[in-house]
């Protein structure tokens, strides 16, 4: 059975990995490890992505791999290059960025859309505004927005105000002529209808993309 390790650093992106893979993959065994002090000291600090970010990164990786781990996916947005160095260390088995696989086709659905096809870009954590345009090739047209209160209504347990915030971004990113959306963290998965209601465009995320991803690269 395939062994998938799923590093989290918000435990709002535990749930929506789980129910992709329940749903699309449930043959594969999954096993979570949390630690949601990252994004806090990510956000408080201000040091960035430190040589002291990096080596959790590896350690959390290592324990993924010593327990026999066959792939990994981190579901957090704001980390990319601890995440690559990650890859690198361990380039027998698939280490995916939480948005590897739906960056790859949200490129496809906007080359498909043809020119001034634009993506709007929704975060609520900061950072991962920062962190994400980079892995998008060059020349596709990115419009990025902050759901302002969006992860501080999900952190206090009103998932409805959440999900109503992201898609008010989504409306107004569809008034700047956006032809589609992107819900840039697993922890925004679950606002994905009220994204495409609000907007009326279509909306990609992260779970799906990257169990089928994942999937695809550990029979290969």
């Amino acid at each position: 059975m395939t062994r998938i390790a799923l590093i989290h650093a918000l435990a709002h992106s535990v749930a929506p990995i789980n129910d992709a893979f329940a749903r699309d993959w449930p043959q594969a065994l999954r096993m979570n490890l949390l630690d949601d002090s990252l994004s806090a000291d990510l956000a408080r600090d201000g040091r960035g992505l430190d040589a002291a970010m990096h080596e959790r990164f590896q350690r959390l990786a290592q324990y993924a791999v010593d327990t026999g781990a066959d792939g990994i996916l981190f579901t957090c947005s704001a980390f990319g290059s601890c995440i690559e160095a990650v890859a690198r260390r361990h380039a027998a088995l698939p280490v995916l960025k939480p948005n590897e696989a739906m960056v790859e086709e949200a490129v496809q659905a906007l080359r498909e859309a043809g020119p001034g096809a634009r993506l709007g870009l929704i975060a609520t954590f900061a950072p991962t505004l920062a962190s994400m345009p980079p892995e998008f090739p060059s020349g596709i047209a990115l419009v990025p927005a902050l759901a302002e209160g969006a992860l501080e209504a999900l952190n206090a347990g009103d998932g409805e105000r959440h999900d109503a915030l992201i898609a008010r971004q989504a409306e107004a990113l569809r008034a700047q002529g956006c032809s589609h959306i992107a819900l840039a963290q697993f922890s925004m998965a679950r606002a994905r209808a009220a994204c495409e209601r609000a907007s009326g465009l279509p909306v990609l995320t992260t779970v799906d993309s990257a169990v089928r991803a994942l999937r695809r690269r550990t029979s290969g």
